[in-house]
């Protein structure tokens, strides 16, 4: 269905604001920084701030939908939090001078849907807790992770394309994006099967995890193979895991803009509930699985909240490996050092300090320097990643003040 009149012209008018903004010469300035980092041969480090909590964020309406339509209400929701990050929080972002509009991919989830109960402190926000409950009990039950059956929903495709073009030809470009898939397996088999009986396993029934991973590996792989056959992988890429992906590596020689590789992308992946786990059965339990997904790719980022820098002897020979997140558990110094010149240091400051009753913006900036002066030490690429951001205690001027403080702080 066609865009009505008024909700075409809310969304050209939002979409001229982020062409001017994306026609500034900072945009190709930011780019060449975050290539020269993710090159290894960083001028700065960068600074990125993802996983809002937007319905704590708006003021004076900046946030507020004026469209009816649902199509475009998703439109203007990208638009409007585009020109507010760019207005409030604007640390390292680029503005690109195109809007993505999803393929309408289906059959790419291999596995059941987790039965949970959740646990619920403010109704406005999505961010809640999850109890899972185990649905893989016995090796009957692993036929439940099914390979997938991709298929492309080209009716649906183009509809979303054609209401795309009418809206924003001669303001903004229109991508018909496909997927950019990660390897998050442990993520998957947590909602499956529980966090508890998921690490207790791993002890007391080591063969049935084997077989778990197994089947959960040759189903991620199958979707991989499948994409890359129909050409629906995503290319090219301006975020890897919350973080800039500009890159001159890629795409690899041989790219066909119609039909993308995995050798042509980033992808991401981890493993957070191995927090608790030795460096053997990270391993054993992860890494000799997840090889086979990153041995495909061109480049990889690893990791997310698990701490990494007691793992980094491992990790490190993940195939096609660039950046290593360091969460906020971890010994920075010890991560910086065991890093050194090879990986990006993706630093993720922990989003506790955004929530308490009071904002300590001395804490924020302490924080922010004992990782720059760290990786300083030992010559270590690095970028500051805030993330998981659950509150700001409905002041969002906390998240414009952290902003300030980083880029004041990496400047220095």
């Amino acid at each position: 269905m066609a865009a009505s009149d008024s909700d075409k012209s809310i969304l050209r008018e939002l979409a001229w604001q982020v062409a001017e903004i994306a026609a500034l010469p900072i945009q190709q300035e930011t780019i060449n920084l975050w290539k020269a980092l993710n090159g290894l041969r960083p001028t700065r480090p960068m600074v990125l701030i993802d996983q809002i909590p937007w319905h704590e964020m708006d003021v004076d309406g900046e946030l507020a939908l004026r469209t009816e339509d649902p199509f475009c209400q998703g439109l203007e929701t990208r638009l409007r939090r585009t020109l507010y990050a760019w207005n409030h929080m604007r640390a390292d972002m680029v503005v690109d001078p195109w809007i993505d509009i999803p393929k309408k991919i289906s059959g790419t989830y291999p596995g059941m849907s987790p039965l949970e109960d959740v646990a619920v402190l403010d109704p406005a926000n999505d961010v809640v807790g999850h109890y899972y409950i185990d649905q893989l009990q016995t090796e009957e039950d692993l036929e439940k992770i099914r390979m997938p059956e991709v298929w492309l929903d080209a009716e649906a495709t183009e509809q979303a394309a054609s209401q795309a073009h009418e809206i924003f030809d001669g303001i903004l470009d229109v991508r018909m994006r496909g997927m950019h898939p990660g390897f998050a397996l442990w993520d998957r088999i947590v909602e499956w099967h529980g966090v508890e009986a998921s690490l207790v396993d791993l002890v007391d029934r080591p063969d049935f995890v084997h077989k778990l991973l197994t089947r959960a590996t040759d189903a991620y792989l199958s979707l991989l193979d499948q994409l890359e056959a129909q050409g629906l992988l995503g290319q090219p890429q301006s975020l890897i895991h919350c973080t800039g992906a500009y890159t001159d590596e890629l795409p690899a020689p041989g790219f066909d803009s119609q039909c993308p590789r995995a050798k042509d992308l980033w992808t991401m992946g981890m493993a957070q509930i191995f927090a608790s786990v030795s460096p053997a059965m990270h391993q054993t339990f992860e890494l000799d699985y997840a090889t086979r997904w990153y041995e495909r790719f061109g480049l990889v980022y690893y990791g997310c909240c698990e701490p990494l820098d007691a793992k980094l002897h491992i990790v490190r020979a993940i195939p096609n490996l660039r950046k290593i997140s360091m969460s906020p558990w971890v010994n920075v110094d010890r991560g910086a050092e065991r890093i050194g010149r090879d990986f990006v240091f993706s630093r993720k400051p922990s989003p506790a300090l955004l929530a308490g009753d009071t904002f300590h913006a001395d804490a924020v900036r302490a924080d922010l320097e004992q990782t720059r002066d760290a990786c300083e030490r030992h010559n270590t690429p690095v970028e500051f990643i805030l993330k998981d951001i659950s509150t700001v205690r409905y002041q969002p001027q906390r998240l414009w003040e952290w902003a300030d403080i980083a880029m004041d702080v990496i400047r220095r």
